[in-house]
């Protein structure tokens, strides 16, 4: 485990992913209510994308809501993902498994 300093970074790093990252979700959410306003989408079809949202954003805060040692890797993975181009879809992780029928 890192000092007192590192550990604070470690967390300030982790908040600036999550914030970044819930904005991205966001997006998805403002676009599918746009396409509502116009008549792309009903109702139904927006209420889909608000749960999607839920579920991609109870995977990332999973993800990010680290303490400890947990904090420093999970910063340490962010700074990796950062460093080689590598991402973390959360929105295509959150999509719905099909389901198989009989």
């Amino acid at each position: 485990m890192g000092s007192k300093a590192e550990r604070r970074a470690a967390r300030d790093l982790v908040a600036a992913y999550h914030q970044r990252c819930l904005g991205e979700l966001l997006e998805h959410v403002a676009a599918a209510i746009d396409r509502y306003r116009v008549g792309e989408l009903d109702a139904f079809e927006v209420d889909q994308e608000i749960h999607h949202y839920h579920r991609a954003a109870q995977r990332l805060w999973s993800f990010c809501q680290q303490t400890g040692a947990h904090a420093e890797s999970t910063a340490h993975l962010i700074e990796d993902m950062a460093r080689t181009g590598d991402t973390i879809d959360w929105w295509q992780r959150a999509q719905p498994q099909p389901r198989d029928h009989p």
